[in-house]
């Protein structure tokens, strides 16, 4: 089980890549999975969710001018749509779609998410580098959060078919859905640990996955805040997004 006392160090303070290869034979049990949430289960999803919807209000309230000139940035730097949708993976596998600020050039964006942003990227517009690199595309996802799609905080939300290593992510990593029995998050543990950017490589997505199924088997709302807080110092370091 990942919530043991020394998996559970190892994977939220450990190095990422060992986890991953501890990954490949752990057993994971969630107490999502097949179990009755208890009631102090039951009241952290509701405290979560009444988090989520009043720090989404109070983003979109406060972030509001920041948003508008966004906007307008896109708009003015290339054709086409200053918000982009795609169809990705909810909670217990339903489809959603998912909106973020529009950082492609319309005509060559990929709308299934499949073909992964890798760096300079010649899709990507000048004012769609600097969304990607301090991840303000992702501010429109607060409308997901008001309408229930996605949380705060949570596994990343993947697009339907998304590849590792030139693999599907449920044939590469045993468990992979596991990590959908949460609302997929803005921001999550992965996020938090600085594990972004293409997934080339097998045991980055490993990494990922491990930090997705911890946070599924611990969540708590303490640990939420801890990732949010986490998510904050990372990004005022400089975010690794491209």
């Amino acid at each position: 089980m990942l919530g043991t006392k020394s998996s559970s160090h190892a994977v939220f303070y450990g190095a990422p890549y060992s986890a991953a290869a501890a990954f490949e034979t752990a057993e994971i049990q969630s107490p999502l999975s097949g179990k009755k949430p208890s009631n102090l289960l039951r009241s952290q999803f509701a405290l979560k969710r009444t988090i989520d919807i009043t720090g989404a209000s109070i983003a979109l309230v406060a972030l509001a001018p920041v948003l508008a000139t966004v906007a307008l940035l896109v708009k003015l730097d290339s054709k086409g749509p200053v918000l982009f949708s795609q169809v990705r993976w909810g909670m217990n596998g339903r489809k959603i779609r998912v909106y973020k600020f529009r950082s492609m050039r319309a005509e060559l964006g990929d709308a299934t998410g499949v073909a992964q942003t890798v760096k300079n990227d010649p899709r990507v517009t000048r004012i769609g580098a600097i969304l990607r690199r301090t991840n303000i595309d992702e501010l429109p996802q607060l409308i997901n959060v008001l309408k229930g799609d996605m949380s705060l905080v949570g596994p990343r939300c993947h697009a339907i078919g998304m590849l590792a290593a030139g693999r599907l992510y449920e044939e590469l990593v045993p468990h992979y859905h596991m990590r959908h029995r949460m609302r997929p998050g803005i921001t999550g543990l992965a996020q938090m640990r600085g594990l972004r950017g293409p997934t080339d490589r097998s045991d980055k997505a490993r990494a990922r996955i491990v930090s997705d199924l911890y946070y599924v088997d611990n969540f708590s709302v303490w640990l939420d805040i801890k990732i949010m807080v986490g998510t904050v110092i990372s990004e005022l370091r400089g975010g690794k997004g491209f």
